[in-house]
C-alpha cells in the first residue's frame, strides 16, 4: 500500500469528514482543551518535548522505553511484537508524544496503518521527524474525544499517558469504544499509588508547582535530579520496616530509591543521563493532571468497561495490560 491507500483507511474511520485539513502526515482536530488543568498540562508536555527533542540521550531513551514496553505488555520479544502488530490493519498509538514509539510500531508493521494522536504540539514534532513513513499519520488531537468510529481500531496503545487526561476513566471508556470486539486489543499503563507519604507529598507539591513558572519548573526539576544523583552516590542500603499504615513495605532498600518511592520522586539514571533525569522530573511535577491508580481500581475499570484480561503486568512504578472485549472471548 502507499501513502494515498492508507490516508484512505485513515479516513474511513472518522465519524465524520474531517481530512480535509491534512498536510501530508499531519492532521491537527484539536489542540485547545477547554479544561483548565488540561490545557496546563498539554502546554507542560509541549514544553517538555520542544526541549528534549533536541537532547542527545533521546536515542538511549528510545531504547530504553522500547525494552520496557515488552515487558509491560506481554512481548517476549520484538519479533513477538512485530508478529503482533502485522496481525493489525489500524493501530493507534494514544498519547505518542515525540512519535518514537508510534514510528517503531509502523517499521514493525510496513502494511498496517498506524495513527499517533496526542494533545500537545509534540504531534507536529512527531509528524516532522518520521514523514519518511508512508503508513504512519500523527494527528493533534484529544484522546479522549478521538472522533475515531466505535470497534474501529484493532490495537489501541496508550502507554504511560492516560494518568495526564483530565478524565483518565472517561478516556479508558473512549478508547475501549473505539477498540474492536473481535480480535481488538487495548493496551494500557496505569501509575500506580505510592506510599502515603509521597502521595501527600505528590498532591500538596502539583497544586504549588501549578504557580510556579516553565523556568522554575526546569530549575526545581534539575534540583531534584541532582538530590537523587547525590543520594545515589551515597552507595547506602536500609533494611526499612513494615508500616501499613503508612504504605510502606519491609525490605532491604538503595537509600535513593526508598526515598524515592516512599516520600518525593527524585529521579536519577547515571546510565540514560542527566537531561533525560531532569526531563522524568519535570514530566512529574509540571502537569496539573496525573492520577494514580490501585490495582483494585484498574480491575474495577476493566470490569466497567467489559474487558478481560490478556496479560497484567505489575512493578513498583505501575500496573499494565493489554485487554479485549468480553464478547470477543
Amino acid at each position: 500500500m502507499n501513502q494515498e491507500q492508507f490516508l484512505s483507511s485513515l479516513g474511513s474511520i472518522f465519524s465524520g469528514d474531517l481530512l480535509s485539513g491534512i498536510e501530508g502526515n499531519f492532521l491537527n482536530l484539536e489542540s485547545l482543551s477547554s479544561g483548565v488543568n488540561q490545557r496546563q498540562t498539554n502546554d507542560a508536555f509541549t514544553e517538555k518535548w520542544s526541549v528534549y527533542n533536541k537532547s542527545p540521550e533521546k536515542d538511549k531513551l528510545y531504547e530504553m522505553q522500547r525494552q520496557w514496553y515488552l515487558q509491560l505488555y506481554g512481548f517476549d520479544s520484538e519479533c513477538e511484537l512485530a508478529e503482533f502488530l502485522r496481525s493489525k490493519n489500524i493501530i493507534f498509538d494514544a498519547g505518542c508524544g515525540l512519535g518514537y514509539k508510534a514510528a517503531w510500531f509502523a517499521q514493525l508493521a510496513p502494511d498496517s496503518l498506524v495513527i499517533g494522536m496526542d494533545f500537545s504540539d509534540a504531534a507536529k514534532l512527531a509528524a516532522d521527524t518520521y514523514k519518511q513513513l508512508e503508513n504512519l499519520f500523527f494527528i493533534q488531537g484529544d484522546i479522549s474525544r478521538t472522533r475515531f468510529l466505535d470497534g474501529s481500531i484493532d490495537y489501541v496503545s496508550c502507554d504511560q499517558v492516560i494518568m495526564h487526561t483530565q478524565n483518565p476513566d472517561e478516556t479508558f471508556a473512549e478508547l475501549s469504544r473505539i477498540t474492536r470486539s473481535k480480535g481488538g486489543e487495548f493496551a494500557c499503563y496505569f501509575y500506580s499509588k505510592k506510599a502515603l507519604p509521597r502521595e501527600l507529598l505528590d498532591e500538596h507539591f502539583r497544586s504549588h508547582c501549578s504557580t510556579m513558572t516553565s523556568e522554575e519548573l526546569w530549575q526545581m526539576s534539575e534540583q531534584l535530579t541532582e538530590l537523587g544523583k547525590r543520594l545515589s552516590e551515597l552507595n547506602v542500603c536500609i533494611d526499612a520496616p513494615d508500616i501499613p499504615a503508612l504504605g510502606i513495605k519491609a525490605g532491604s532498600y538503595d537509600l535513593q530509591r526508598f526515598i524515592y518511592w516512599n516520600f518525593i520522586k527524585c529521579f536519577w539514571n547515571s546510565e540514560l543521563g542527566k537531561e533525560t533525569s531532569v526531563a522524568t522530573n519535570y514530566d512529574w511535577y509540571s502537569p496539573s493532571n496525573a492520577r494514580r491508580y490501585s490495582e483494585e481500581e484498574v480491575r474495577d475499570l476493566l470490569k466497567g468497561n467489559d474487558l478481560q484480561v490478556v496479560y497484567f503486568h505489575q512493578e513498583e512504578s505501575c500496573h499494565s495490560g493489554r485487554f479485549m472485549k468480553r464478547d470477543a472471548a
